[in-house]
């Protein structure tokens, strides 16, 4: 077994349930993203880019589609004999089976894994965040300082501070005090949940803070480090970075994508995002379409309106269509004259003719107006909305809906409609 310098951990497990019905059937890294990515797609890429060829995967929420979405690491070139990628799912003991119960605590039941590659450092990474780093150029800042610690930390505008963990650092970067969301922040250095560690340090951590409830990162590992005077500095990140965890962030980031100049640009050839990809045929658009400002995946057949919208892999837009502002997801058909405004629609939903999708007033979500918000429509994979139905703002729909489950074919602002058996 060749030592590895260092490998990373990504936890991968998280619900998402901020993204309310898009992730009621799928892991929230596994959610597409850009009409051919899915979330996970970008950590993934970022660590083969920055030559970091062992990775372990820790899923538990709806791992499914995550599980055959990386299969062997191929799209990544992770389908390594020493090292790759391994998915990583919590398992059974010979003396209890134990979901993971924090951030920590996943890579604490995954501490074999990581002592069979005996690393030097060990990478801690999210698996819900659109951006792209180069881990090798944190790793050298980490080694320059030798630093027991690396956070990988962001600006974000002071106004906005107090959602973040911030970090107090001297003027060489050394990290003086934490503020977990802090109600009046004095910094705006906001940690990005990545971490560099030295693996003898963390592994004493983990192992003196195995009993801790719900062992986290931010909340109980790095402060036990910092109160034994270890060297934890911020390396300073000013790229792009989105953290996708609401709907409207999450609609946001896929509308930048399609903006003239895109501050977050998937084309980049030294710094290529790969995906596993089905090979399915490519994108025909009709000599009756129109398309303006959109990106559209493989597959997919165009015969009616898009506009600034992004658009999955073998969806189907039927003639006579309008869909705006929107992102449909993979294998989606919208029928003959449906319309379709800043609508969030998943993957295998089926939206009947003549439907209206997006209209009339806005009004505060009755069930969780902290999620469905910003006059979006959020509809769950595997939906059906039959035809002739009208939807207002701020909806949420997930399950096979019938005519009847409609008030005379309208389901207003506000509402929510999910059906038995439906998460949320």
């Amino acid at each position: 077994m060749v030592r590895k310098e260092m490998i990373a951990m990504l936890l991968a497990g998280g619900q998402g349930s901020r993204l309310g019905v898009l992730t009621s059937r799928v892991a929230k890294p596994a959610v597409s993203f850009g009409g051919k990515y899915r979330i996970i797609d970008f950590p993934l890429s970022n660590c083969i880019n920055s030559g970091v060829d062992t990775v372990g995967v820790l899923t538990q929420y709806q791992p499914l589609k995550l599980n055959t979405h990386i299969g062997i690491g191929i799209p990544w070139d992770l389908d390594r004999n020493n090292g790759g990628v391994s998915v990583l799912p919590p398992y059974e003991k010979s003396t209890s089976s134990e979901w993971y119960t924090g951030t920590a605590n996943a890579i604490y039941q995954n501490l074999e894994y990581i002592d069979y590659f005996n690393p030097e450092y060990v990478l801690i990474l999210g698996g819900d965040h659109i951006y792209k780093m180069d881990y090798e150029v944190m790793l050298d800042f980490h080694k320059k300082n030798a630093a027991d610690i690396t956070l990988a930390t962001i600006p974000v505008p002071m106004e906005e501070a107090h959602r973040f963990g911030i970090v107090i650092a001297d003027e060489n970067k050394k990290i003086m005090e934490f503020e977990e969301k802090p109600a009046n922040p004095r910094s705006n250095l906001a940690s990005m949940g990545i971490y560099i560690f030295k693996w003898e340090l963390l592994r004493e951590a983990l192992i003196a803070l195995k009993d801790q409830q719900s062992c986290d990162f931010g909340k109980h590992i790095i402060p036990y480090c910092h109160n034994l005077k270890k060297r934890i500095f911020a390396y300073e990140f000013n790229g792009y970075w989105k953290d996708v965890g609401t709907l409207n962030s999450y609609w946001e980031s896929n509308m930048e994508l399609i903006d003239l100049v895109p501050e977050f640009n998937l084309y980049e050839e030294f710094w290529k995002i790969y995906t596993k990809s089905d090979i399915i045929p490519p994108q025909y658009v009709s000599d009756t379409a129109h398309v303006d400002k959109a990106i559209i995946g493989e597959g997919s057949e165009i015969y009616g309106q898009v506009f600034n919208s992004v658009i999955g892999s073998g969806v189907y837009i039927g003639p006579g269509v309008i869909v705006r502002d929107s992102i449909i997801m993979n294998q989606t058909k919208i029928m003959d004259n449906a319309k379709v405004y800043k609508g969030i629609i998943a993957e295998n939903v089926l939206v009947g003719e003549n439907c209206e999708i997006g209209i009339g007033d806005e009004a505060p979500n009755k069930l969780h107006p902290d999620i469905y918000s910003h006059g979006l429509v959020t509809i769950g994979e595997n939906s059906v909305i039959p035809a002739n139905i009208r939807i207002g703002k701020n909806t949420a729909i997930s399950g096979v809906t019938v005519e009847r489950d409609y008030n005379n074919g309208w389901l207003g602002a506000g509402e929510s409609l999910i059906k038995a058996g439906e998460l949320r």
